[in-house]
């Protein structure tokens, strides 16, 4: 019989296949790095693709806020699965693509250079409905890029 930490593993599992599948996660090249039930991360690699600025070579900020409000999407939605346990595999997904953004603060704090990312989240209050999460950005020498709040709709 699994004990309670397999049961949660299996639920952290369903969520790191949803989001490591979602197509523009893929276009983004994210990569789950961190997922517990109460914080979550990413990395990825700077590629041409994700250039905002073609002089200086930085990050889109658009790329910066996508991958903050995967993070917390990602942090909201592993907070909430241990109220879906009894739930089967197709009822969890079904579940997670209907979380959503309600709402998100992007603070851009210094220009998006590197060659690696690593984000995360962690939360700050999960409801029956709700979860608010704070997020960071930061390159291979853990500066600091941006950080962020989000509220998603978990219920």
């Amino acid at each position: 019989m699994p004990d309670a930490q397999d049961e949660i593993d299996a639920l952290l599992n369903i969520v790191r296949e949803v989001y490591e599948n979602l197509p523009f996660n893929r276009l983004l090249g994210l990569s789950v790095a961190n997922l517990k039930l109460d914080e979550a991360g990413f990395h990825f690699a700077m590629r041409n693709e994700l250039i905002g600025n073609a002089v200086h070579g930085i990050l889109h900020g658009g790329v910066i806020s996508a991958v903050l409000d995967t993070t917390g999407g990602m942090t909201a939605t592993a907070s909430a699965i241990k109220r879906r346990q009894t739930r089967s595999h197709d009822e969890i997904t079904e579940w997670i693509a209907r979380i959503g953004t309600i709402d998100m603060r992007v603070d851009y704090l210094r220009p998006g250079r590197g060659a690696r990312f690593q984000s995360s989240g962690t939360v700050m209050r999960t409801g029956n409905k709700v979860a608010v999460t704070r997020m960071e950005l930061r390159n291979e020498e853990n500066v600091m890029i941006a950080v962020g709040t989000g509220a998603y709709i978990v219920g």
